[in-house]
């Protein structure tokens, strides 16, 4: 009897420290929060060329392993070690990536380049336009062109005074500005250059890493919990994969698209629109918005009946690939409805910016599969299933129909 007593306080004891510890650990958590994701943001400083090649062999991974299948069936090959065939297969997989990099870089930039040119160039012209049609607009009103004089002598005495106190120190600024700019860019290159040295690292070892991610899995948890958190990582790799490479197709049709468009029409900066079109149309959602409004503005300055067609033109062009070609190439890859794709958007991009708004979805997705599965899980083991085979014949019957096939 005095053994289970003792026993109790001791349980009370230990639960009481262990409440005391984490109460610490809370309260220094909070007051060093600051100095804490200081911290963290360092490390993560450090680790960028580390993700930047992770984020590079996971989008290469599917290539290299289509790319050994197919050597492994080449007769001479048969016979060669796991070895060379793997690193063949990481060799012609890397080339293919930075052949592809340098031809769209090459075709790209030259054009973009003659488009910015050709916009400074007319941008001149349309404003003398401009200021002569004002000037014959205004000389049947003398009271407007009296008003228009004072405006514009003001306007030109601020920009000379301007050129004359503060344009110093804002070249002196613009000149230190500048120099970060390019120490950030070449921090970016060095990252960059890293990142694709280690992720020839990690595509050599991907097999090995695997294995080693399921021993500690197996260690960790328990048979149904390990089963359960192997399928939702495949779940994960299967959503974040097909969504965003089809999205990156996507959005290369609907970029070639637009060129052809543009070029018909005779825009003159066909190319500088048909990138921004295109990268932007990886967002979902807000994409198309996000690079119409930029574009439309910059063919105003050269011909607005230009942007009126064009208006009209990526309109068509965003019905066409919401309701044809998106469907086409992702499906509902998601499962996610409008609101939770908003959603997802919103919340990522604001945490996480542009990256965000890309990657919201695919991990809104797995988001939510995981707690459908915690939920699912949870009424069947209150003896409530019931509910969750009401709501998918109310909300999924393709669910049911699937199960029935």
């Amino acid at each position: 009897m005095k053994d289970d007593e003792n026993g109790r306080y001791l349980k009370l004891g230990v639960t009481g420290a262990a409440i005391a510890l984490i109460a610490v650990l809370g309260y220094f958590f909070l007051y060093r929060i600051g100095d804490i994701w200081a911290a963290l943001g360092t490390v993560m400083n450090i680790l960028k060329p580390f993700v930047y090649g992770a984020v590079i062999a996971y989008i290469l991974t599917p290539g290299c392993n289509k790319l050994e299948r197919l050597l492994r069936r080449i007769p001479w090959m048969k016979k060669a070690k796991p070895g060379l065939i793997s690193g063949l297969s990481i060799l012609i997989a890397m080339l293919l990536a930075l052949a592809i990099v340098w031809v769209l870089i090459m075709l790209v930039i030259p054009q973009v380049w003659n488009s910015v040119v050709g916009i400074a160039n007319a941008v001149p012209g349309e404003l003398a336009s401009l200021n002569a049609w004002l000037h014959d607009v205004l000389a049947n009103k003398p009271e407007w062109q009296e008003s228009w004089d004072n405006f514009s002598g003001r306007i030109t005495a601020e920009i000379t005074d301007w050129l004359k106190t503060d344009l110093l120190s804002s070249m002196g600024a613009m000149i230190t500005g500048l120099g970060s700019q390019v120490t950030v860019f070449f921090g970016v290159v060095k990252n960059l250059f890293l990142g694709i040295l280690i992720s020839v690292y990690i595509l050599a070892s991907r097999k090995k890493f695997a294995a080693q991610s399921r021993m500690l899995l197996r260690g960790v948890f328990r048979g149904r919990a390990a089963d359960m958190i192997e399928e939702e990582v495949r779940y994960a790799d299967r959503m974040f994969n097909g969504f965003l490479m089809g999205k990156l197709l996507d959005s290369a049709i609907i970029g070639v698209l637009c060129f052809i468009g543009t070029t018909v029409m005779r825009i003159q900066s066909a190319a500088l629109v048909s990138v921004i079109v295109g990268i932007t149309n990886i967002i979902p959602f807000f994409g198309p918005f996000i690079g119409a409004i930029p574009c439309a503005l910059l063919i105003l300055l050269e011909n607005p009946l230009h942007c009126l067609y064009f208006i009209i033109f990526v309109v068509i062009l965003q019905q066409l690939d919401g309701n044809v070609i998106g469907p086409k190439i992702l499906g509902n890859s998601t499962g996610l409805s409008s609101f939770w794709v908003m959603f997802a958007i919103l919340l990522f991009g604001g945490l996480w910016g542009i990256t965000g708004m890309i990657v919201g979805v695919p991990l809104c997705a797995v988001l939510y599969d995981i707690a459908r599965r915690l939920i699912r899980f949870g009424l069947k083991k209150h003896g409530q299933g019931g509910i969750a085979d009401a709501y998918d014949r109310d909300f999924h019957p393709d669910t049911e129909e699937k199960k029935g096939k």
